[in-house]
C-alpha cells in the first residue's frame, strides 16, 4: 500500500476567480504586449535613427524576466502566490512611467530591464492558479490565460496605432501605466489560494509507475516553438511599411493582430480536439507555422499578409495548446 498526498483546490476558488485573473493580465499586459511591435517607431525619438536596437530591446524584458523568475518563485513560496502577483502588477506600473517619461535609449532600456525584473505577471497569474487548481480545471484556466494574452495582441496592438496620431506610442507607456495599476487594485480582493493536503491510500501497482518524459526533448520543443513564432515580432510593422508603403498604422496593428484573432476564435475547439493528440497538434502547428513564417518572405501585397498571417496564426493555436 501506498499513501499519496494530494492538492486540492482552495474552497471557493471558482469560474469568477479564474476569470478575474485572466482579466486583470489582459488589463496590464497591454502595454507590454501592444507598445514592442511599434519599437521600429518609439526608437528613431530616443537617437536610434535606424531602429537597430529593436530586436534587442524586444527581449529585454524577456530575458531579465526569466533571469528573475527563480526568486520570486521561491518568494512566492515563502510569502504567498497573492502577493506575489501584487508585485508584478505593480512592477508593471513603475516600469511603464519610467519608459513614458524617458528621453534617451539608456533610460528607456533600464525602463525595459525593470518591466522584466520587476513584471512577470503572467508567470505570476500561472502560479497564482497552479497553488488552486488541478487537473482539467487548471489545464483549462491555463488556456483561458493565452487566450487573454492573445486577446491583448490583438486588441493592443491597433488600439495604440490608432491613438498614435495623437500620442506617440513612445509617450502611450505612461498612460498605459494606469492599467497595471487597476488590475493590482482589483486583485486585492481575490483569496489567497491556500490548497489544502488531503491523504488518500490505495494499492501499489504496476500501473502506478510514472511515465517517463523527456523534460529537455519537451524544452527544446518549446524553445523552438516561441522562437519561430515571436521571431517576426519586432520587425513586422517595418515589413508591412515596406511591402506596403502609406499602410496606416492602425492597419498595420490589425495585420500583427491576426494570429492571436486566430488562437481567440479557434483554442477552445482546438484544445477538444487534440487534448488526446498532443503529438499531432504539435507536428501540424510545426509545419504551419514553417509555412507561415516562409510566406512572410514572399508577401507583397494585402491578402497575402493576410493569408499568411493567418496560417501563422493556425500554428501558432496548435503548438499553444
Amino acid at each position: 500500500m501506498t499513501v499519496q498526498t494530494l492538492r486540492m483546490p482552495r474552497t471557493g476558488f471558482g469560474r469568477g476567480h479564474v476569470q478575474a485573473v485572466a482579466g486583470c493580465y489582459f488589463v496590464a499586459s497591454f502595454a507590454a504586449l501592444g507598445l514592442p511591435p511599434y519599437l521600429t517607431q518609439i526608437l528613431p525619438e530616443l537617437g536610434d535613427h535606424g531602429a537597430r536596437w529593436a530586436g534587442v530591446l524586444y527581449i529585454v524584458p524577456t530575458v531579465f524576466g526569466a533571469l528573475g523568475a527563480p526568486l520570486w518563485g521561491r518568494l512566492a513560496d515563502r510569502f504567498g502566490r497573492k502577493r506575489l502577483l501584487l508585485r508584478a502588477q505593480l512592477g508593471l506600473t513603475v516600469s511603464f512611467l519610467l519608459a513614458g517619461w524617458a528621453d534617451s535609449l539608456a533610460t528607456f532600456t533600464v525602463a525595459l530591464v525593470l518591466q522584466g525584473i520587476l513584471g512577470g505577471t503572467f508567470a505570476a497569474s500561472n502560479g497564482y492558479l497552479g497553488a488552486a487548481l488541478q487537473g482539467p480545471a487548471l489545464s483549462k484556466a491555463l488556456t483561458l490565460m493565452q487566450g487573454s494574452a492573445r486577446a491583448a495582441l490583438v486588441v493592443a496592438p491597433i488600439v495604440v496605432g490608432s491613438l498614435s496620431g495623437w500620442l506617440s506610442p513612445h509617450r502611450q507607456y505612461a498612460l498605459l501605466a494606469v492599467l497595471p495599476l487597476t488590475a493590482a487594485l482589483l486583485l486585492a480582493a481575490l483569496p489567497e489560494p491556500e490548497p489544502v493536503e488531503q491523504r488518500r491510500t490505495k494499492p501499489e501497482t504496476a500501473d502506478d509507475t510514472p511515465a517517463v518524459v523527456s523534460l529537455r526533448a519537451l524544452y527544446a520543443l518549446e524553445f523552438a516553438f516561441v522562437f519561430s513564432t515571436v521571431i517576426s515580432f519586432p520587425y513586422l510593422i517595418a515589413l508591412v511599411d515596406d511591402r506596403i508603403p502609406g499602410t496606416s498604422p492602425a492597419l498595420s496593428g490589425v495585420l500583427f493582430a491576426l494570429p492571436h484573432l486566430v488562437y481567440l476564435v479557434a483554442a477552445l475547439a482546438v484544445h477538444a480536439a487534440f487534448r488526446n493528440r498532443p503529438r499531432a497538434g504539435i507536428a501540424l502547428g510545426f509545419a504551419c507555422i514553417a509555412l507561415g513564417l516562409a510566406g512572410h518572405g514572399v508577401a507583397g501585397s494585402l491578402t497575402t499578409l493576410i493569408a499568411v498571417r493567418l496560417l501563422l496564426g493556425v500554428g501558432l493555436t496548435l503548438g499553444l495548446v
